[in-house]
């Protein structure tokens, strides 16, 4: 229970203070034994909990779950495998699973603050096999508000490509630029555009890729200004600053 609807209840004379005491104590947590649910973050960052599915044991992840869409209707959770993925709809019949992200989630009704409220995103990324962490920032951004709009496949080895769609990167408030190999697409792209870029080195690539460790070195240390690195394959979090940035804008222009 929130702390607003505790505070409603003591109000309507439905709670002694004994009561709401102990719900508002409670209430910044949801205690499973397992696993400490945090039903305060929405409230404290703008974000609810996000679940990272990869390496929980089955039956934690699927109460994880049963919990978070009992209590608030909604659930995202990240790096879920196929059978994971058939575990959790088994338990909650609603959850939707896209293979290319790995996202499984419970859309909220009415989807989560779809009112342009978190800004446009553009999230592009150099080839095809970036894709799936390229949709998982997508996905990320989507779910919290954002609209956003997809630019793939414009690698720098074909640079026409991206130039052909350069207009409509500058009109995202921020951008995502997601490259494996030796990781260039978001230095160039910091010399095009004045939006912030969250760059996003993947493990796609050779031997001497490192497993995207050469594409993560190459983007930190890019003379292009204004943009910003994330871990290696980490869409999630680069969906996520995205979209902080979004709700900025789209305030300024509200006001």
């Amino acid at each position: 229970m929130k702390i607003a609807d505790v505070l409603e209840k003591y109000k309507a004379g439905e709670l002694d203070m004994a009561e709401a005491e102990t719900l508002i104590k409670s209430s910044s947590y949801d205690e499973m034994g397992f696993a400490k649910l945090d039903t305060q973050r929405e409230q404290r960052s703008g974000f609810p909990e996000v679940i990272f599915c990869a390496g929980k044991p089955d039956d934690y992840l699927v109460s994880i779950y049963q919990k978070m869409v009992a209590n608030d209707g909604c659930a995202f959770g990240t790096r879920a495998s196929q059978e994971q993925a058939a575990l959790v709809q088994a338990a909650v019949p609603e959850a939707v699973y896209d293979p290319v992200s790995r996202i499984l989630k419970v859309e909220p009704a009415g989807g989560y603050k779809r009112t342009g409220a978190g800004g446009v995103v553009a999230v592009c990324n150099a080839g095809t096999a970036d894709i799936p962490v390229a949709e998982e920032a997508a996905q990320t951004a989507e779910y919290f508000g954002a609209e956003v709009i997809r630019v793939y496949d414009i690698g720098v080895s074909g640079i026409h490509r991206l130039l052909s769609k350069v207009d409509i990167i500058r009109s995202a408030d921020a951008v995502v630029a997601v490259a494996g190999m030796e990781g260039a697409l978001p230095t160039v792209l910091g010399g095009l555009v004045r939006n912030p870029v969250i760059a996003v080195p993947t493990s796609v690539g050779y031997g001497a890729n490192f497993h995207g460790l050469s594409a993560l070195i190459t983007m930190i240390n890019s003379c292009a200004n204004g943009i910003s690195v994330v871990n290696i394959d980490n869409g999630y979090g680069a969906g996520y600053i995205a979209t902080q940035i979004g709700r900025l804008a789209a305030t300024e222009r509200q006001e």
